[in-house]
């Protein structure tokens, strides 16, 4: 390469340096300035599907791995609230302690009472079909209740009530780990999903349960809801078909 060849390029080069800012040789370069990302239209937001209102419960605190057993004798003869006194059996909660489905109900009832045994009377009856319409039997699943004393007159919880008693349900719920917990109307699916929200509006939307998102929640109505309202059997089956279907891995 010819000398004055060198030496223009050398000229070209010293210039681009000074156009770029360089003006010593053993100065850096100055960074380029990055090149903007095209702006992307925002999407828009998910609809909220409840409300944030205050938690109507405390969550549960991290507990050891306990059995329902254990957690069945920590209750013993509760009187942890006012239902105590009007009681003639406490109902725990019966079913597989292994289940991947759980139904959870507000409270017992007046056959549930005397048993002591959880849905037993007509809508236990409605649920068993539920249940066996999905093709499970009653023994694969996990059936237990908010509170675990009559209301009298079959009223729902009250507050108080809930606050005293779910702390046991959700110790039950960990202790089963299920895949999906079925809520039966309104107080048992805001005690679970922490909301006030009612049933109406979430029947059939597949939630987290807040405690451990791995467990899903789908809410329904309540069996002595359906036998009022026979109309809405149809709602639920249609909720239930959502349940059996998440359960084959289809949802």
């Amino acid at each position: 390469m010819e000398l004055d060849e060198l030496m223009g390029q050398a000229v070209e080069h010293l210039r681009y340096l000074r156009e770029i800012g360089v003006t010593h040789i053993g100065e850096a370069a100055p960074l380029a300035s990055p090149i903007p990302e095209p702006s992307m239209p925002k999407r828009p937001e998910p609809p909220v599907l409840f409300e944030a209102p205050p938690l109507l419960v405390e969550s549960p605190a991290p507990r050891k791995t306990e059995t329902l057993e254990e957690i069945r004798a920590e209750l013993g003869d509760c009187r942890r609230c006012k239902l105590w006194s009007t009681r003639t059996n406490l109902v725990f909660g019966e079913g597989n302690p292994q289940a991947e489905l759980m139904f959870v109900g507000e409270g017992p009832g007046a056959d549930e009472d005397a048993s002591g045994r959880p849905f037993i009377g007509r809508a236990g009856q409605l649920l068993t079909r539920m249940i066996e319409a999905i093709e499970f039997k009653r023994e694969d699943v996990y059936i237990a209740n908010v509170v675990k004393s009559r209301p009298p007159g079959n009223r729902a919880p009250e507050p108080d009530e809930v606050r005293a008693c779910s702390p046991f349900l959700f110790r039950q719920i960990a202790a089963v780990r299920p895949k999906v917990i079925v809520t039966l109307g309104n107080p048992a699916t805001q005690a679970l999903l922490q909301t006030r929200v009612g049933i109406t509006q979430l029947r059939g939307r597949i939630q987290d349960y807040p405690a451990d998102a791995g467990i899903k929640v789908i809410p329904t109505f309540h069996p002595a809801y359906l036998l009022r309202s026979p109309d809405k059997k149809r709602e639920a089956w249609e909720d239930l078909k959502k349940v059996r279907a998440f359960l084959r891995g289809e949802e």
